[in-house]
């Protein structure tokens, strides 16, 4: 999932995406089934909600080479040194980066940015606990830092210490956080306390901040349908496809509403192509087996 995020600074991590968008009556056992495997789905999209993506210009070899330029000629400036990290990061060279940001801390030990952005880097490499410890200390040094909430709270979601993550998230949220990631996973942490009123409105939030993402439209799409709103879910779902294709979790969440309505033709093609990419992806294969064999 991927959100385009309001640029912190430039001394931040800024993603392109984040896993945040996605997702006549039906009946209750339908709509049990469909909402039980849509959160399933939108909870697997939310795992890389703060993955680093590839970016080929920010990691390029000549955009690194100009940064390492700047170093040179500036060896004791700890920002060239985090700028750079965050280019290592995005090229998924992963021991570079944190060899920057550990310059960068080095040479400034309050340098609250280049702890969240190291953080970031833990997470990409499994790291879960190196990562706590990061965006700790630079809430620390920051205590209006909301990246660092933000990116804390995800591992504590993560981790099912949901009262905690919902604490950060809303700590973020109560700092006027321009970043959607905040509202989605909140909005995620409703939507499992069956407060999908709230979730709907997190969700919507995230989509004002981050229009282009389908992950909070996945997310919105499972509310809608735990309260009974087919035709929102399946507009919201439709979205989410529109704006990345290649969402496995966005068509299984189509198959799933086909299948309500009772049209299992069209739930099995979608759940087929959501197989096709990720075969893998479990939700997507039992949707399968369930519209063809019937």
């Amino acid at each position: 999932m991927a959100f385009k995020t309001a640029a912190p600074s430039s001394a931040t991590l800024v993603f392109s995406t984040i896993t945040a968008p996605i997702r006549s009556k039906v009946t209750l056992s339908a709509l049990a089934l469909a909402s039980s495997v849509l959160l399933a789905g939108c909870s697997t999209t939310s795992q890389t909600t703060d993955l680093i993506t590839v970016d080929r210009a920010q990691g390029s070899e000549e955009n690194i080479a100009s940064l390492t330029a700047v170093i040179n000629a500036n060896p004791g400036d700890p920002e060239g040194y985090n700028v750079r990290g965050s280019a290592y990061g995005r090229a998924g060279q992963f021991k570079q980066a944190l060899d920057d940001f550990n310059r960068a801390i080095q040479l400034n030990p309050q340098f609250y940015q280049a702890y969240a952005n190291r953080a970031l880097v833990y997470r990409n490499m499994g790291k879960p606990v190196e990562a706590a410890n990061d965006y700790n200390r630079a809430i620390q040094l920051n205590s209006s830092y909301d990246v660092a909430y933000i990116g804390r709270g995800n591992i504590y979601r993560q981790a099912g210490r949901n009262d905690e993550a919902f604490n950060d998230f809303n700590r973020a949220i109560q700092l006027d956080t321009t970043d959607g990631r905040a509202y989605h996973n909140r909005g995620l942490i409703y939507q499992l306390r069956g407060q999908h009123a709230q979730a709907i409105e997190d969700f919507s939030k995230a989509i004002s901040l981050s229009p282009n993402s389908p992950e909070p439209y996945n997310g919105r799409a499972v509310s809608y349908l735990a309260m009974g709103d087919d035709e929102n879910a399946f507009a919201d779902i439709n979205t989410a496809i529109a704006y990345n294709g290649k969402l496995a979790e966005s068509w299984t969440n189509q198959g799933l509403v086909y299948e309500t309505r009772g049209d299992r033709a069209r739930a099995a093609k979608s759940f087929a192509h959501a197989a096709r990419l990720d075969p893998n992806y479990q939700p997507a294969k039992d949707g399968l087996a369930r519209t063809r064999s019937s």
